[in-house]
């Protein structure tokens, strides 16, 4: 995290201690209620780095990133949320005419000139693109069957060689665009979920054969280049996919899935699993699988997942360190048409995946922001917490409590009801190494505090806000101002987190460590 990108940094912390802390501070509680949490952190116990594996979003697809609503939520969350990578479907879409007849083009001629519109947007903006190569263009394709408000083609190509050749001039002109050494760094992957027939209409083979003419194509441009799949749901597909890289001889550089909590949690054999583990226990098993094949060393990236639930985004990102190199929120913005522009901005219930709605932040998108503001190195913790050392030495931790909210499945904006199941607890952080009377700061999120839904809730819930509401509803769920307390003669700090809260605790930087 820099001081500049921002207002958690050691320069805030220091000017907000100037206030008087009695004030501010928590209430004392004489003890505690039956059900309570506990958190114990070792502040001076470094357990290694801490890689923030979110700095990756999804975002509907290439055409979209054109939208004026878009860019600038990409721009704001690039400043508070530490955005680096972007990924959306149908960079190789007819709408953006990369392969198709027009009067003034041979049948067959490549056009890249709105590819260059695409991520010309997001190089200039300090950001780089995860490279989906999708979808069909009509010109190679073997059918007409379509996905989507954007109409993609989903069909296997008349001629995997010509997919190929059409693949190495995408990436010729990408590398030569942009230089060997930018687009090495930009993973490269073939498809989106294969394995779903609204995606795909062939079959596992025939994706098989997609993946490797690309990769190959991929790879002859330059070695150095990133090329993974199989990019399926809920993790399918992988030892099948791992093995035939091996037999095969196709390249591959990294593994990619996605996980979703509501689509998967019904599915699993067995006593019903947690909705906060079902990601979880999905990523520890493709990880498994990566370990056991000949390709073990692989990383994981799991470029899609999602939950509107602060806690729980909190929960599954830890539990996912160490396993994935990438954890990639899907979407970012509300600037999204997969299913064809919703008829609402805002509403109860499972109202869809994204973070940002016309520049409103959800609780998930502050909860980002608390994320951003942990620092590079992990501290060791006991307990719903995740406790960093910041470069300037300062410290932070994110603690939450997590409920049972069961997640969208399938259509987002389905299901008018959010159910949440869960209690306000009382939480006990002692923070070891820390002297007693150290002072901390607090922030909050949850569902009413750094969001946007009482304040909606009180103009009457409307759809469609007009300007002036959605102005009003901006400012009404900015992340909430920090608290002042101190810790007490224990070292402990107590703190009231309603059901899927979360809390960010900082310190300014102890000089002896």
């Amino acid at each position: 995290m820099n001081d500049d990108d921002s207002r958690f940094g050691r320069r805030s912390f220091m000017a907000g201690s100037a206030l008087a802390i009695g004030a501010a501070s928590f209430p004392a509680f004489a003890a505690l209620p039956a059900e309570h949490l506990s958190v114990r952190i070792r502040s001076r116990e470094d357990v290694g780095p801490l890689p923030h594996i979110w700095n990756c979003v999804g975002s509907d697809r290439a055409a979209i990133t054109l939208k004026e609503s878009w860019r600038q939520d990409i721009d704001r969350a690039r400043r508070e949320i530490g955005v680096r990578q972007v990924r959306f479907h149908g960079i190789l879409n007819d709408e953006l005419g990369v392969l198709t007849r027009y009067p003034q083009h041979r049948s067959g001629t490549a056009n890249f000139h709105n590819v260059a519109e695409v991520y010309d947007g997001l190089v200039d903006r300090g950001l780089s693109p995860f490279v989906e190569l999708s979808f069909m263009p009509s010109e190679l394709a073997s059918g007409t069957a379509q996905f989507g408000f954007y109409k993609g083609n989903i069909t296997p190509p008349k001629s995997f060689d010509a997919w190929g050749a059409f693949i190495g001039e995408f990436t010729r002109f990408i590398v030569g665009r942009y230089g060997i050494d930018t687009v090495a760094q930009w993973p490269i992957e073939v498809w989106n979920e294969p394995d779903l027939p609204f995606f795909f209409t062939g079959k596992q083979a025939d994706y098989f054969q997609l993946y490797k003419h690309a990769a190959v194509a991929v790879k002859s441009v330059s070695p150095r280049l990133q090329v993974g799949g199989p990019v399926t749901s809920g993790a399918k597909w992988l030892p099948e996919f791992l093995d035939f890289c091996t037999s095969e001889n196709a390249p591959v550089d990294f593994v990619s899935t996605h996980s979703y909590a509501g689509e998967m949690g019904a599915k699993r054999d067995g006593p019903r699993m947690s909705v906060n583990d079902v990601i979880p226990a999905a990523i520890r098993g493709a990880r498994q699988t990566i370990s056991a094949s000949r390709h073990p060393d692989l990383p994981l990236y799991v470029n899609e997942w999602s939950a509107d639930s602060p806690a729980m985004i909190a929960h599954v990102l830890t539990q996912a360190l160490g396993q994935a190199q990438i954890m990639s929120h899907w979407v970012l913005s509300g600037t999204y048409e997969e299913l064809g522009p919703t008829d609402y901005l805002l509403q109860d219930g499972a109202m869809g995946w994204a973070l940002l709605l016309r520049g409103i932040p959800r609780p998930g998108y502050n909860t980002y922001r608390l994320l951003h503001a942990l620092g590079s190195r992990r501290l060791l913790a006991d307990g719903p917490a995740l406790a960093s050392r910041r470069e300037d030495g300062s410290f932070a931790a994110l603690v939450w409590n997590l409920a049972e909210v069961p997640q969208a499945a399938g259509i987002p904006g389905a299901d008018a009801k959010r159910d949440v199941v869960g209690s306000a607890k009382r939480m006990v952080v002692t923070i070891e190494g820390m002297k007693p009377g150290q002072k901390v700061r607090v922030t909050q999120v949850d569902q009413s505090r750094g969001s946007p839904f009482p304040a909606w809730r009180a103009m009457g819930s409307p759809k469609l806000p007009t300007s002036a509401q959605i102005a009003a509803l901006r400012s009404a769920a900015v992340l909430p101002a920090a608290v002042l307390s101190r810790l007490d003669a224990n070292r402990q700090l107590t703190l009231d987190l309603p059901a899927e809260g979360v809390a960010l605790i900082e310190s300014a930087p102890d000089p002896s460590v």
